[in-house]
């Protein structure tokens, strides 16, 4: 990669994606993918270092495919970032809100902005994604059109930012995972981690309880916990789940003997220090 040092995410170039990947490694080249999977291809082709995954949005819930997708994807949770989604409402230079007839962004982000959609009585056009709008109006020309997304979304097609923060919910935060084709070397246990893993159990009366009681007894917070049949099967679920702690520090290691004596199958996706965005108030 002759010293460049690459993130792949996916979206369009100003995406919140990309804008998280600008903000947790700072100077290196973002790459933009059409979707998750080629995202993670990026990575095992070595077109890229790493991959900003989203996961998780507080007002949203989950990313659809992501857990589906990482269980295959070979490889490495190696970081953990989370991205303020500070809405924008765009339009090409000269407009004015005033002007603004029409506003086209992502399904998820519309359903974030109806508060200033009400206020201008704007007619909600959805798109593909958030810095997908952001193009097509710049493209466009037209001041009567307008797109929900990022400031750098803004930046990067020469839009003006008509007014900042139009999310309803001053709360809304996407979680990602930072994943690589090689883990970190271990880190010695200690606190202020977070560890991923998978595990499956059988379908049947109490499984799930038994397999997560050692959580409870040795007094490990699981933050995250993600079901979904096995290749069709009805016989077994598998879980990707997010606890706190470090697999060889005592609490976790006690908690984790006690899963794999329940579980069929345990795997360890990533071990990697917590972000100090869970310890804002």
């Amino acid at each position: 990669m002759s010293g460049e040092r690459i993130i792949a995410f996916q979206g369009r170039p100003g995406a919140y994606s990309d804008l998280a990947c600008r903000q947790a490694r700072p100077g290196w080249t973002t790459l933009p993918c059409q979707t998750f999977a080629q995202t993670i291809a990026a990575v095992h082709d070595g077109q890229a270092e790493l991959a900003m995954l989203a996961c998780e949005n507080s007002l949203a819930g989950r990313v659809p495919d992501i857990h589906a997708l990482l269980p295959e994807a070979g490889l490495f949770i190696v970081g953990e970032h989370f991205q303020r989604v500070e809405h924008c409402l765009l339009g090409i230079a000269g407009s004015t809100l005033a002007d603004a007839r029409r506003v086209h962004t992502h399904p998820v982000a519309m359903a974030q902005v109806r508060g200033i959609i009400g206020e201008l009585g704007l007619d909600p056009v959805v798109e593909f994604d958030t810095a997908g709008a952001a193009e097509m109006v710049r493209k466009w020309g037209r001041k009567e059109d307008v797109a929900v997304a990022s400031s750098l979304a803004a930046e990067l097609n020469g839009l003006e930012i008509l007014r900042r923060n139009v999310e309803d919910a001053a709360h809304n935060t996407t979680r990602f995972y930072i994943a690589s084709r090689r883990p970190d070397t271990l880190p010695p246990a200690g606190p202020g981690f977070m560890t991923t893993l998978l595990f499956r159990v059988n379908n049947q009366p109490g499984a799930l309880y038994k397999a997560l009681g050692g959580l409870a007894t040795a007094g490990v917070n699981m933050t995250r916990l993600e079901s979904y049949m096995l290749e069709g099967s009805f016989s077994a679920t598998q879980f990707l789940m997010d606890v706190e702690g470090h697999p060889e520090a005592p609490p976790l290691a006690r908690a984790l003997d006690e899963l794999s004596f329940f579980s069929e199958q345990q795997e360890i996706l990533g071990v990697y220090p917590a972000s100090p965005f869970r310890h804002t108030p």
